[in-house]
């Protein structure tokens, strides 16, 4: 269902309020999964909370789903960008020569 010349789609009440409790759920397992030492998988578990949780938002409570295709597809192309930008990051910090302090 795409939006057409800026009609608004009514979201029903209870969908708003399941996905409420999603993302209460999901802050809840993020403090959860802070808690736990999970070694090295402790960012990407954190991630993939967030970007569930930033789905949901964007999806539902910013319209999204209900929006134009192309709307969607500048979101995609900036979430892109950002996996991108966090992949040379990662890159780099993995590709460093650990160095000994001379003091």
């Amino acid at each position: 269902m795409a939006n057409r010349q800026g009609e608004h789609h009514i979201i029903p009440f209870s969908l708003l309020t399941k996905v409420c409790g999603a993302l209460l759920v999901l802050t809840a397992l993020t403090v959860f999964a802070a808690r736990m030492h999970l070694g090295v998988f402790e960012g990407p578990v954190a991630f993939t909370i967030a970007a569930v949780k930033a789905s949901l938002v964007m999806a539902i409570f910013m319209g999204l789903k209900y929006d134009e295709k192309s709307n969607r597809m500048i979101f995609a192309t900036g979430f892109i960008f950002l996996a991108l930008l966090f992949f040379f990051c990662a890159l780099d910090i993995w590709t460093r020569v650990g160095q000994t302090s001379t003091l």
